[in-house]
């Protein structure tokens, strides 16, 4: 299961591994944006995540490691989002790997500063995911 973490929008997706083979087995985005309290957003997280692992018993949990970013409020809201997502995982047994955003891009595209629809299209192409 991968989990790419935010407290607006938070994107998911679970993978099932066939002879090195990826296939998507589901996929979605958490908009949490029509929730005003902050603890609500993190709440819908830890129980949206909780949901996907009893729904689909994941073997382990893909997350984007914390990063530098220029706003402090922001980083520490993103922190929160990984962390509820982790806490979650870690309740249910799930081993955890965290992926510096770059190496993710790195894998997915072969560029480390790939853009979200260059990334968007790889995993469409590799993962045969409908438009």
């Amino acid at each position: 299961m991968g989990i790419d973490p935010g407290t607006n929008v938070m994107g998911y997706g679970l993978l099932q591994i066939t002879n090195n083979k990826p296939a998507l087995l589901t996929m979605g985005v958490l908009m949490l944006e029509k929730y005003d309290s902050h603890y609500l957003r993190l709440l819908r997280i830890f129980e949206r995540v909780i949901s996907l692992i009893d729904d689909f018993l994941p073997d382990e949990l893909a997350i984007e490691a914390p990063f530098f970013g220029k706003n402090v409020q922001s980083m520490l809201k993103l922190g929160r989002a990984q962390g509820v997502a982790m806490a979650a995982a870690l309740s249910r047994d799930i081993p955890i790997f965290e992926y510096a955003p770059l190496k993710i891009k790195m894998a997915i595209t072969g560029t480390g500063t790939a853009t979200k629809e260059q990334v968007s299209y790889m995993l469409q192409k590799n993962l045969k995911i409908p438009k």
